[in-house]
């Protein structure tokens, strides 16, 4: 039952996040160019083909290549542990016996852990040929949504009086506004921090670089704990080409962060979502450990959209309140 309802849920999530992404597009044509709706969203399809056609020809290539090598290197990676672990472990006083036993512990189940990792590889290559499959779909869901999206809300409202029809636009006007700040915001914000991420790479001269900055760059997406997921690969490459090169990298990801904070953010998100930071964490956690990483991924979005509806119904009360005690009066 979940396969059957994550087929039809996948391609209409993404086509969803390509609606926000591409309606300001599709607007501009149509609004300021004059362009026919049809015709404005086949030029939105053009373009993200072209988007499409430039990543598998130019980018995607370099990223296989890296990828690649890197598994290829990951058993002198793995040797490499294993050694620092065991001349850590020859000095037995600066190493804690819980800490020293869950080193040993990792020592004598590392080629089943490794196994365990290939296993879960597999199981992932098999969802992602699902994940595929259902991609076809998104376009089709895309298509409608642009060309349909402004009659739903119409469509919604159509059987409600002019009062209660009035106050469910007004709901559904902040939901939109909300998601808009979201979606485009967060990968809008993630572009520019993969950018500045493979930049400062380059510059330090990190293996891996396009690779470890798109891995940065996706792992953006997820508010509050994605950066701090995306400077785990970065570290660990950093470590074994040259430790010295783990400072490098931890400055590079700070400055990152800072620009992405402070000039980014502000300016393309705004105070729309306004959510406390360790609000954001606890719905996080809380959703990581019920949905997975599909929880992780959409626990803020979901938030901010239940946060609105609260905040709409109690604005809503408090207005037929103060109508109340006005008519009183």
């Amino acid at each position: 039952m979940s396969q059957y309802i994550g087929a039809v849920a996948i391609p209409i999530i993404g086509a969803g996040i390509l609606f926000y992404l591409t309606k300001p597009v599709m607007h501009f044509f149509e609004n300021k160019l004059k362009i026919h709706r049809i015709l404005a969203i086949l030029l939105v399809f053009l373009i993200l083909t072209c988007l499409l056609f430039l990543f598998i020809l130019y980018i995607f290539p370099i990223a296989q290549h890296q990828i690649e090598n890197l598994i290829h290197n990951i058993p002198k990676m793995v040797t490499g542990t294993q050694n620092l672990i065991l001349s850590l472990q020859s000095n037995q006083i600066i190493i804690p016996e819980p800490i020293n036993d869950a080193i040993n512990d990792f020592m004598n189940n590392i080629q089943v852990y490794v196994e365990n990792s290939v296993s879960y590889l597999f199981g992932f290559i098999t969802h992602l040929v699902t994940l595929v499959a259902s991609l076809f779909l998104i376009p089709f869901f895309l298509f409608f949504m642009l060309k349909d999206g402004d009659k739903l809300v119409p469509f919604i409202t159509q059987i409600f009086k002019k009062k209660k029809a009035d106050n469910i636009k007004s709901l559904l006007s902040k939901i939109d506004i909300v998601l808009t700040a979201f979606i485009q915001g967060q990968l809008i914000v993630s572009f520019f921090l993969g950018i500045l991420l493979f930049i400062g790479y380059l510059i330090i001269g990190l293996n891996y670089a396009l690779t470890i900055a798109l891995f940065g760059m996706l792992m953006n997406v997820i508010p509050f704990l994605g950066p701090f997921l995306a400077v785990i690969p970065a570290l660990l490459v950093a470590f074994f080409q040259d430790p010295i090169m783990v400072v490098w990298v931890a400055i590079i990801t700070l400055i990152a962060q800072q620009v992405e904070s402070n000039l980014i953010s502000p300016n393309v998100m705004g105070r729309v979502l306004a959510l406390h930071p360790l609000t954001v964490i606890t719905v996080i956690l809380a959703a990581g450990s019920i949905a997975g990483f599909l929880g992780i991924l959409f626990a803020v979005p979901f938030y901010a959209v239940v946060k609105t509806i609260f905040a709409h119904i109690y604005q809503t009360y408090e207005h037929s309140h103060d109508d109340k005690a006005d008519s009183l009066l």
